[in-house]
């Protein structure tokens, strides 16, 4: 898979890999909003819902998400 071209693309592909993983983790974004907690982030199940839908966050909300769905990492071919 070629790499995104552009900011808006890259944003989609985070959130979309984001939503992929949850499924297969069967996470709830009620349960996302407590797992991200624990990583210090104050998130709400709409916060969490808007963020995924524009695709648009922080790096640092990405890395969270990784690790409060135990993933060890992503590499981009997957993104």
């Amino acid at each position: 898979m070629a790499y995104a071209k552009t900011e808006e693309e890259w944003g989609q592909r985070a959130s979309a890999h984001l939503k992929a993983e949850m499924k297969k983790a069967e996470v709830t974004y009620a349960e996302m909003v407590k797992r991200l907690k624990k990583h210090g982030f104050k998130e709400t199940e709409a916060s969490l819902t808007m963020k995924l839908k524009r695709g648009a966050f922080a790096a640092s909300f990405f890395l969270a998400c990784l690790a409060a769905l135990e993933l060890e990492g992503v590499a981009l071919a997957d993104v």
